[in-house]
């Protein structure tokens, strides 16, 4: 390792200074040390662990160290991690790599030891090793060898591999860390590696990929305390993805989460936020004037003639999109001679171009021809390019997605032969206590198996209860009604029968008084009334019986009315079942089910932190699922309330698949109390007093009421419950169908179908809240 101090000495003082990257880098896991490590080792550690605060005092001890006798003793690992810290160390205080060879033969040692040491089990379980050389996160050190590897390749150019070195970092990282392990210093490092790509893609007018990156170091961001800082600076860059796919609602939502988090005029992030929210204000319809006054005023803020010539490139083009050519040139043809941005030139000679040919400028126009002509000779070169880092990227999603698909089967496995097992124990453990204990002990296996016997039939009681519930419910509710109608036929009955003894009693009276008057007369009179008087009793008496035939009838006509109402029920019950079973097998559903399965979704967490979001054209086919099995859902909840907007009816759509909270806010990328709020302001449209997913299911079962006679139903079963709706409407004739829907335990389509079935001897007088129902004959 004497070509170490050459490679200090001479290449640091030969490397040429450039500035790489928009965010910053963050401390590396390096507080594990080794279990015999060397003075050489310990040295480099220390270093490493000062790198990540201090890089500028960092290279100063490397310096020193170079010119130690520790450096001239360090063996093949402890060389290899020194190249490695070298170039990060050039990285970090804006040099150029001086030490490539030596860094690609890093990496391939690291990879080396990764692959032939089956490392990732071990870093697991934090066990040591017998080496010095192996230090507990070689993992990491691979990652991290990759990583500034890509570094080098993007500083020579070479886009594509630059941008596979960091997919192999994260690869690495996936492959060798779970989830719940990426905190803390980890999780700064991969912070850095998916800022590192968002700008990257983003370059490269790779929005979709550019956004998934930034989501990605924004979760991390979020995640670690010490990275908050930094989430206003991918707020910013996640917006200008978005901005430059049209989608200008969302950039200036994603600025705005910007500029929450910082509003320090003198910080350049924050001018280029001021002025790309501006222009895209305009872009949706914001005035000129004050969009120009904000940006003009960023004008003599500008650190540097690069700022203001970008901010020029902003001005001249709104005055281009005005047709204000004179004032667009006076500030776009010095952004096209001087600016070092390749992009903002182009853009820039385009504007021009046009701008010539309408004032007669030949002569320039040409100019700006010949440019853009010998940019667009090195197109076909970079879509080549962008093609192969977007097949990169796609296939590490991939991957990523299978390895995930995989740990998943295997808890899965795992927690089956968790259960599995332990009951095979048992049952072996009872077989052999069977057969080879006395008496005593049989029974106490007994004891056990029939306790566990007693258990599992008490979970399926729970289970079958809630299934069982509404059906009890309604049971009651019917057997209530006909008690309830009992009740009143004999209270009728009483009635009936006291009047009859009050007319009997007063006419006996009548009739004792006439007698009383006619004493005198003849018995030929008296026999007379006497007969009239009989007469008159066996009429009463034939009234009593005949009234209270037809109350017995009423009664059993009622009887009748429920029991055929329960059997219409229990089927519209049966068919809500499969027409939910067949439902919820449709492709749709079962692919968001399956996103959910095995997430642990919580209040907590954040937006997308589970990458489980719909797309758009996913809700189109859940939303033509839902109304090829569910007919006219969305138009009965336009119904209730027509002020409903789409995303109230997608999040109704999601409740039929019986989610909650928590997994909804996971699809459409909402926070919990975002839902939770939505929730809430949708009960308020609709006006319910219950959940908006009972709300929802006793819709979609009202839908799945046959519109046919049933086999199982006469039709006069029909007419008989028609007949209860004629009734309630007698009593009660300002009555809603609501209201008939909410007594008789069914929806108001279903009322409305039974109303159908009185050919008009039921009809609706007025309109709106003044009319009335009236029955007629």
């Amino acid at each position: 390792m004497k070509c170490l101090r050459y490679i200090l000495g001479l290449g640091l003082l030969l490397a040429v200074m450039v500035r790489c990257g928009n965010f910053p880098d963050s401390p590396a896991l390096t507080d594990t040390p080794s279990q015999s490590g060397t003075a050489a080792l310990e040295a480099l550690k220390e270093i490493d662990s000062l790198m990540w605060k201090q890089p500028d005092s960092a290279l100063t001890v490397m310096l020193k160290f170079a010119a130690s006798p520790e450096a001239d003793s360090l063996d093949e690992f402890e060389g290899y991690y020194c190249q490695m810290l070298i170039s990060e160390l050039l990285y970090k205080n804006y040099y150029e790599q001086s030490n490539r060879e030596e860094l690609l033969k890093a990496v391939d040692y690291f990879d080396s030891i990764v692959a032939a040491d089956g490392y990732k089990t071990d870093s697991r379980r934090d066990a040591p090793r017998a080496s010095a050389k192996n230090v507990q996160n070689i993992a990491f050190l691979d990652a991290r060898a990759h990583y500034i590897d890509g570094v080098g390749y993007y500083e020579k150019g070479d886009v594509v591999d630059a941008c596979e070195e960091y997919l192999k970092t994260l690869e690495v990282m996936d492959a060798h860390f779970e989830e719940k392990e990426l905190i803390g210093e980890i999780a700064m490092f991969m912070n850095i590696v998916y800022s590192r790509l968002l700008e990257l893609f983003s370059i490269q007018f790779m929005m979709d990929p550019a956004i998934a990156c930034g989501e990605q170091a924004l979760a991390y961001c979020q995640k670690e305390p010490m990275l908050s800082q930094y989430i206003p600076v991918i707020y910013y860059h996640i917006g200008k993805q978005y901005d430059k796919k049209g989608n200008k609602d969302v950039a200036i939502n994603y600025y705005s989460k910007a500029l929450e988090g910082i509003s320090n005029p003198q910080n350049v992030v924050y001018r280029n936020i001021i002025s790309t929210k501006a222009l895209c204000d305009y872009q949706v319809g914001l005035g000129i004037e004050q969009t120009l006054n904000e940006i003009k005023q960023l004008l003599v803020l500008s650190d540097n003639n690069n700022e203001l010539l970008t901010r020029y490139l902003t001005i001249g083009g709104i005055y281009y999109e005005e047709g204000i050519y004179d004032s667009a040139l006076r500030y776009l043809e010095p952004v096209f001679e001087n600016i070092d941005d390749k992009m903002s030139q182009i853009l820039s000679a385009n504007y021009l171009r046009f701008i010539y040919d309408s004032i007669g400028d030949q002569a320039k126009s040409n100019e700006c021809t010949r440019f853009l002509v010998d940019y667009k000779k090195t197109e076909g070169e970079n879509k080549a390019m962008v093609s192969k880092i977007e097949t990169m990227f796609k296939n590490y999603q991939n991957q990523k997605q299978e390895r995930q698909a995989k740990i998943e089967r295997e808890k899965a496995i795992k927690k089956t032969l968790g259960i599995i097992i332990p009951i095979i124990v048992v049952v072996l453990v009872v077989y052999f206590v069977l057969i080879l204990r006395n008496k005593k002990q049989q029974d106490e296996a007994d004891r056990v198996l029939g306790e566990t016997e007693q258990k599992h039939e008490k979970e399926l009681r729970l289970w079958q209860a809630e299934t069982d519930k509404t059906l009890e419910e309604t049971k009651r509710k019917y057997e209530e009604e006909i008690e309830q109608l009992k009740t009143e036929t004999e209270q009728q009955l009483e009635e009936v029968e006291k009047k009859h003894r009050q007319w009997m009693a007063k006419a006996k009276e009548r009739h004792e008084e006439e007698l009383r008057e006619q004493k005198d007369q003849s018995d030929k009179e008296i026999e007379k009334t006497k007969m009239r008087h009989v007469e008159e009793l066996e009429t009463e008496r034939l009234a009593y019986q005949k009234e209270q035939e037809k109350l017995r009838q009423n009664l059993q006509q009622r009887e009748a009315q429920v029991s055929a109402l329960e059997k219409v029920l229990k089927q519209q019950r049966e068919e809500a079942a499969k027409q939910r079973e067949a439902f919820l097998n449709e492709e749709i559903c079962q692919r968001i089910l399956e996103l959910l399965h095995g997430k642990h979704i919580t209040s907590h967490d954040i937006p997308n932190q589970h990458g489980i979001c719909l797309k758009e054209e996913d809700l189109k086919q859940l939303k033509d699922t839902v109304e090829r099995h569910y007919k006219g859902f969305d138009n009965m909840l336009l119904g209730q309330c027509a002020s409903l907007k789409q995303s109230d009816i997608t999040l109704c759509h999601l409740y039929l698949l019986g989610l909650n909270e928590g997994e909804i806010g996971a699809l459409i990328f909402r926070t919990y109390s975002g839902v939770k709020k939505h929730v809430e302001r949708l009960q308020e449209k609709l006006g319910l007093d219950e959940s908006v997913t009972n709300y929802v299911m006793r819709v979609a079962e009202g839908l799945c009421v046959p519109q046919d006679v049933p086999q199982s139903v006469s039709q006069d079963g029909f007419l008989e419950i028609a007949q209860i709706i004629q009734d309630i409407v007698s009593n009660n004739p300002k009555i809603t169908r609501e209201e008939m829907a909410h007594q008789l335990g069914v929806s108001s389509k279903t009322i409305g179908r039974y109303l159908k079935k009185l050919d008009g001897r039921v009809r609706y007088v007025g309109s709106g809240y003044s009319g009335h129902w009236e029955v007629t004959k």
